[in-house]
């Protein structure tokens, strides 16, 4: 895995409580987190770009307040009728 350096104040990860062992594993989730809120990644790619397994960073997602499923209302409509076709085949 190909690694990158960064140099951060330490007063944002003080206020964040961050640890330093494991800083370079909470940024990766954090910023898989916001490429997954802004639709840039799915939330499986997101998972493995942090090389998180889907269910603990699906509770990642959950406890940084991002809902790790998306159900729009297009797609509520779009199983409607769905169902709706199926009814009337059988």
């Amino acid at each position: 895995m190909e690694t990158v350096d960064v140099k951060l104040p330490s007063e944002p990860l003080r206020v964040a409580n961050l640890e330093e062992s494991s800083l370079s594993q909470e940024v990766a989730r954090l910023l898989a987190l916001e490429l997954y809120r802004e639709d840039r990644v799915s939330l499986g790619r997101a998972a493995e770009l942090c090389q998180t397994p889907l269910a603990a960073f699906m509770d990642f997602a959950t406890e940084h307040g991002v809902p790790p499923l998306r159900y729009s209302f297009q797609d509520l409509e779009e199983e409607r009728q769905t169902v709706d076709g199926l009814d009337r085949r059988g």
